[in-house]
């Protein structure tokens, strides 16, 4: 398993928020969860100007294996999308806490972000689920 990025929080549903200056959140799917996943054949992405809620689904990420909903972990605007994941959604394999990052959401309330798991306490979860 790749190092999980220390200044991300994560979704139990494997998603990361890393937040920017001026309180936009970017989002996308753990290494953890590309790797679960397989290959990735197509991503859908919300709209910019979108309203999202913190928990709800906005995109999806489709593999040979399956298709998983992508929460955002905060409530607010999506600002930004990842347009180049539509001529390669395989970014997402390549790079889960870099280039393959999804959307951008300017939140309404950072104080979500604190409902989120720290980097370990992600960690200890995937481990969880990887004996279970």
């Amino acid at each position: 398993m790749k190092e999980i990025p220390g200044d991300l929080k994560f979704l139990k549903s494997h998603e990361w928020a890393r937040v920017e200056e001026g309180g936009r959140v970017v989002v996308g799917i753990s290494d953890h969860a590309q790797g679960a996943l397989g290959d990735l054949v197509y991503v859908e992405l919300p709209n910019v100007g979108d309203s999202v809620e913190a928990g709800a689904g906005c995109a999806v990420v489709e593999s040979v294996k399956a298709a998983s909903d992508v929460y955002s972990p905060v409530s607010g605007k999506v600002v930004a999308v990842n347009e180049a994941l539509a001529d390669k959604p395989e970014t997402i394999n390549e790079d889960a806490f870099g280039d393959g990052w999804i959307f951008a959401v300017q939140a309404d309330d950072l104080a979500e972000l604190d409902e989120l798991l720290g980097p370990d306490e992600y960690a200890e979860q995937i481990e969880n689920e990887d004996e279970s």
